[in-house]
């Protein structure tokens, strides 16, 4: 008697409808991409050309067509490694976002806290430029102490999410 696999049955047409609506979703991602982004996918340039028409319709109805036109092109790209760089992508944001975090926690803390704070970052993270963030704290209390617009707030944040995105693995 004859077995049959899963592999030896056609698809169903509910299983393909299912592939095509994930294609078309995985090429919706790729239209939400920066161009700096974009170039960095391994896509052919039909579905370039694809996405950069998409940016330039108005008409919603135009754009549906237009997505699932992206959707059919895609039935044809490596959606596997176009999917690794997304993956690629999203970890990154996941990253810069835990670095903002912990930037602004630690700004708070070195405002509020005072020198404990600093000693405190200090030891945890002793190749940072020492002077130059008791200079960024100084000029940040000043800048609370006036009442003045936060931008010295600003570039404490900035040197300290820049340093940790530097210094991290």
């Amino acid at each position: 008697m004859y077995e049959y696999d899963d592999e030896d049955l056609p698809k169903s047409k509910t299983q393909v409808k299912k592939e095509m609506h994930e294609l078309q979703a995985l090429g919706k991602q790729l239209t939400e991409l920066s161009k700096g982004q974009l170039a960095e996918v391994p896509i052919d340039e039909d579905m370039r050309e694809a996405i950069d028409t998409l940016g330039r319709i108005k008409s919603n109805e135009a754009r549906r067509r237009q997505i699932q036109y992206i959707g059919k092109l895609m039935r044809s790209a490596d959606h596997e490694a176009i999917e690794a760089v997304l993956d690629k992508f999203k970890e990154r944001d996941q990253q810069h976002l835990r670095f903002d975090k912990m930037a602004e926690d630690w700004r708070r803390r070195l405002l509020e806290e005072g020198n404990s704070a600093q000693g405190a970052l200090f030891d945890q993270y002793p190749q940072i430029d020492h002077q130059q963030l008791r200079q960024l704290v100084r000029d940040s209390l000043r800048e609370i102490k006036n009442s003045k617009p936060p931008s010295n707030q600003r570039k404490l944040f900035r040197y300290l999410r820049d340093y940790f995105i530097q210094s991290s693995p």
